[in-house]
């Protein structure tokens, strides 16, 4: 198809605090744009899109198209209504605007839709580790992924293990599956917070920080990376653990005070945009023990960030992180501390890994995401095609 694409974006999950699919759904329209230029997109979202999306430079070329139903606190019939929007209204509303293809960012796209569809399939961490979602959300998730999954002309993971995760759990054919790596929007960072200033105001003291950007969930091993504190050689160290709470979170201030670290680890809570700045410009390294990812954008924005990065050898990690890492064993604490302790002391390595670090963000860029999206975007459309 020589014309620029009319393309719609199932945008219903955006919403305050969806974290790492709120990126992607910004930085990939971002890179849509900048990339085909005359590209003609229409947004599906809930009234709970988050200002700032409109506020976008480019937010003024996107086709805003408000849809029924709320991504949190519901009426009871919210989830029937959230169904009928992106299965029903939004379908509808793509054929009468003559649209080349419907994508759903989240795992959900339309199963009976008039255009070519797309599903991004992020990960399917939550059907490996039950306890990162509640009974019910995780019925209606598996429902949404697995019709979703068996009905879109083209899937797409986010890293070549989410693919062999999708093929293997859902039985989907990985010709079917296009593998689309996220990025980092190269170029400079928001104002951060001044040191003293972030150090007193978070009360994190005048140790070396160890900073780990991680939903606080299961599968994501902190438990891990608390107990690890416990063995290090660096004893001045202090793990900083920004986030929201949860019930996980209780679970990780008793192993801290179990294991005699309770004043080496901080649980911060939300921060905002300048202190995670300033976070980031503050810590010596950066760690994320994970069980599991789709991707692991976290350590690809703390190599952005100039910081020497150690994670988890399993799942997209090292497929991630490429020879810009140190990587260990995820169910070896020794092997965590030993991790944390080098990077903390052989400057040299950390010198290194740091310029590692930021010669693989000019790899993984949100251009590139883009680019590989339209070319998912183009080979569904020419199946549709096809007699």
């Amino acid at each position: 198809m020589s014309r620029p694409l009319r393309v719609g974006l199932n945008l219903f999950h955006v919403a305050p605090g969806a974290g790492g699919t709120l990126t992607y759904a910004r930085e990939l329209l971002h890179g849509l744009l900048a990339v085909e230029p005359q590209t003609r997109i229409t947004a599906f979202v809930t009234e709970q899109l988050p200002a700032a999306f409109r506020e976008e430079d480019w937010a003024g070329a996107v086709e805003w198209v408000r849809v029924p139903g709320r991504v949190t606190d519901g009426r009871p019939w919210n989830s029937a209504l959230s169904l009928w929007s992106q299965w029903g209204i939004e379908p509808l509303r793509a054929r009468s605007r003559r649209l080349d293809v419907l994508h759903g960012q989240a795992n959900a796209v339309a199963p009976l839709s008039p255009v070519p569809t797309v599903a991004t399939i992020l990960d399917l961490i939550w059907m490996h580790y039950r306890g990162t979602m509640r009974g019910r959300d995780r019925f209606g998730m598996e429902v949404v992924t697995r019709a979703s999954a068996r009905r879109a002309a083209r899937l797409i993971a986010i890293s070549e293990a989410g693919r062999d995760d999708i093929a293997t759990t859902l039985g989907v054919a990985r010709e079917r599956i296009d593998v689309t790596p996220l990025g980092v929007r190269l170029g400079g960072s928001a104002p951060a917070t001044p040191q003293d200033e972030l150090r007193r105001s978070l009360g994190l003291g005048r140790g070396r920080l160890v900073l780990c950007v991680a939903q606080k969930r299961v599968h994501k091993n902190l438990d891990a990376l608390v107990r690890a504190m416990a063995l290090l050689d660096a004893r001045d160290a202090v793990l900083v653990l920004p986030g929201g709470a949860t019930s996980y979170e209780d679970e990780l201030r008793r192993a801290a005070a179990e294991h005699g670290v309770s004043e080496r680890v901080r649980f911060l809570g939300w921060v905002e945009p300048a202190q995670l700045e300033g976070l980031y410009a503050a810590a010596a390294c950066f760690v994320l023990p994970s069980k599991m990812e789709g991707f692991g954008l976290p350590v690809v924005e703390a190599m952005q960030h100039g910081l020497p990065v150690a994670c988890s050898n399993v799942s997209a990690l090292p497929e991630v992180a490429g020879d810009a890492a140190l990587l260990f064993d995820p169910h070896d604490d020794g092997a965590i501390a030993t991790a944390i302790d080098r990077l903390l002391a052989d400057l040299a390595l950390a010198a290194d890994l740091a310029a590692r670090g930021r010669a693989r963000c000019e790899q993984l860029t949100w251009e590139n995401t883009a680019r590989a999206t339209f070319a998912s975007y183009r080979r569904a459309i020419a199946q549709r095609s096809r007699p």
